[in-house]
């Protein structure tokens, strides 16, 4: 009996101990806050809008995915190749783990479980994915009739950028090869972009700025890389592993304040933001 009552005192005090190590409510295998770097924002950045094409399929961490946005704290980023899940899960990281508090509307161009898991009879939704501090309202979802070689397609919403209500869209067109049918689908898109005096157009374009198909978008808009011009006399900032720019910010009625390009470990893609003048 005096055995059974110290291996009981024993487990106890082991299980105490643990308690003060991991915390009474912390859930299994819930990750620790990454230490962000010092200038990182320390809260949401009014006027700051984001576009990420997040890489998939690559096995990476949602933590440390909530941790690179945690470190630019957008007003709105639209995230392309997104899984809903994950999407869901950085959104809840970016809250618990930040303080920061996002709305997330969806864009589903297919169900895929070699992309997103699952179950067979479940696979998981690819597509896009628009965070927003603010609520966002008027969602529409489209997909192109010709996605190339997968669906694609493009979602629009509106939503607070700084103080004013801004329609919202993010496109993710057709891999690098296929510019007959990325042409079609930016002038689908342009179409749709145009009838808003004041618009942000962001997103994994696939084409170089000089690229004969992205013409109905520089008609439309400018892209907040102050020096990235649609001829190749531009200086266009990379923001691929590759060294080519096919990510863009474009706005219309809309003035940029700044500009910068990230590239991270988690992305064969890099992050772009913009601040703009919501004025």
């Amino acid at each position: 009996m005096v055995v059974g009552r110290g291996m009981r005192l024993l487990a106890g005090a082991m299980i105490l101990a643990c308690m003060v190590l991991v915390g009474p409510s912390a859930p299994a295998g819930a990750p620790l806050a990454r230490a962000l770097p010092v200038d990182a924002a320390k809260e949401v950045v009014p006027n700051r809008v984001m576009t990420w094409n997040m890489c998939n399929p690559c096995e990476e961490s949602n933590a440390d995915r909530a941790a690179v946005i945690a470190t630019y704290a957008p007003q709105v980023i639209g995230l392309q190749e997104a899984c809903a899940r994950d999407v869901a899960r950085i959104r809840d990281y970016l809250e618990s783990l930040y303080g920061l508090d996002y709305h997330v509307e969806y864009a589903t161009v297919l169900q895929s479980w070699g992309r997103c898991g699952g179950v067979p009879w479940n696979p998981g939704g690819f597509g896009q994915a628009v965070l927003s501090a603010s609520p966002m309202t008027d969602r529409v979802a489209v997909e192109y009739p010709d996605g190339g070689s997968e669906d694609r397609g493009y979602m629009a919403v509106t939503t607070q950028v700084g103080d004013r209500p801004v329609r919202l869209f993010n496109t993710h067109l057709a891999q690098r090869s296929q510019e007959a049918v990325r042409a079609r689908q930016i002038r689908a898109f342009a179409a749709a972009v145009s009838r808003h005096e004041r618009a942000i157009a962001l997103g994994d374009f696939n084409a170089v700025p000089d690229a004969p198909e992205l013409a109905p978008m520089w008609e439309l808009a400018t892209d907040t890389d102050p020096q990235c011009q649609p001829s190749s006399t531009g200086i266009c900032e990379p923001t691929t592993d590759w060294y080519s720019k096919f990510d863009y910010i474009f706005l219309r009625g809309i003035t940029r304040l700044g500009h910068a390009v990230h590239p991270t470990p988690y992305s064969d893609h890099h992050l772009v933001h913009t601040d703009v003048d919501s004025t």
